[in-house]
């Protein structure tokens, strides 16, 4: 079973990540809508001053800028809170950046409600189905600092839109430091022959100590971190379900557009099974700290352990 020393925001893997690109290669800018010390972006604005542009608040003019810079062959990555990554500049991000596959990499952090204390207005649950609608997006919510670090450094290398999701709270920082970020590849953690738990972002943690909970109950969970969305690894999907014949999935995120109902989509064509979707009902967030909200929105190990048993008692 995985286990972590410490506690890192996810928010400062891309901020690390970011200033070794900057040393690496010179074509790679970075863009921020007026948070560079949210986004930990300050290290790369200090270090390459003539390769940081801070925008201020506007939003749509920093991805039109990005859009640009691509065109003229650099790699730029912007960065602002992911209600304003996506919500706010949709319509740029469609038309400018989607609509020609712009190279640019969008990085969105203090996604979901453990933006905690701003609120709804600040806190976004959507933003997954944003991006993913739009053709030709690739989505990644990685679960914790190192992961976080690693693709931040794999984006650079793949050519066309991204969105990446990030946090702002510290959460378990339990995967390798030295991983390779395969982009597309799902990453099962355990093996079980019960139950699949697909999880990402800040509920893969959670997901394993479900999985921890559940063997005490003499039931086996296979948990794989769905790091990348879209596009969604359906051999490791099908694979694992194939075996289990029931999932559940767990998320940061509104279940409507989300990772789970990806899941569900493929699994309805490919192998129908029973799914249970930990994730929150058509609701916005609201003010709190971020394990409280957390906690009354229904986004922790013991609802993905209760969505597991369910899923068992619906298996045919």
């Amino acid at each position: 079973m995985f286990t972590f020393t410490e506690k890192k925001d996810t928010r400062s893997g891309f901020g690390a990540a970011l200033l070794e690109l900057g040393k690496e290669n010179p074509k790679v800018v970075a863009l921020c809508a007026d948070l560079t010390g949210s986004l930990k972006m300050d290290a790369f604005a200090k270090a390459f001053p003539e390769r940081f542009f801070q925008t201020g608040i506007a939003e749509a003019h920093m991805i039109g800028m990005a859009a640009g810079m691509a065109t003229a062959g650099m790699i730029p990555f912007t960065g602002t809170f992911a209600n304003f990554s996506t919500g706010r500049v949709y319509d740029q991000i469609r038309q400018s950046v989607a609509y020609s596959g712009k190279n640019v990499k969008i990085c969105a952090s203090h996604a979901g409600i453990t933006l905690g204390e701003d609120g709804a207005t600040h806190q976004i649950m959507e933003d997954i189905g944003l991006m993913k609608m739009l053709p030709g997006m690739t989505v990644i919510n990685p679960c914790d600092y190192n992961q976080t670090f690693a693709a931040t450094k794999a984006i650079a290398q793949w050519n066309g839109p991204v969105y990446l999701r990030f946090g702002r709270p510290a959460v378990p920082n339990f995967t390798p430091a030295d991983q390779v970020f395969v982009i597309g590849k799902a990453l099962k953690l355990t093996e079980g022959t019960d139950v699949t738990v697909f999880a990402t972002g800040h509920l893969v943690w959670p997901a394993l100590e479900a999985a921890r909970m559940l063997q005490d109950q003499g039931i086996s969970a296979e948990v794989i971190n769905i790091h990348t969305i879209k596009p969604l690894d359906q051999e490791a999907v099908i694979t694992s379900v194939a075996k289990t014949r029931c999932a559940v999935t767990a998320e940061e995120h509104l279940k409507n557009g989300g990772m789970g109902e990806s899941i569900c989509r493929f699994l309805s064509e490919a192998r129908p099974a029973p799914v249970e979707m930990v994730a929150v009902d058509d609701r916005f967030g609201e003010s709190g700290t971020p394990d409280a909200l957390m906690e009354k929105y229904g986004l922790t190990a013991q609802a993905v352990m209760e969505a597991a048993r369910k899923a068992i008692g619906r298996k045919g």
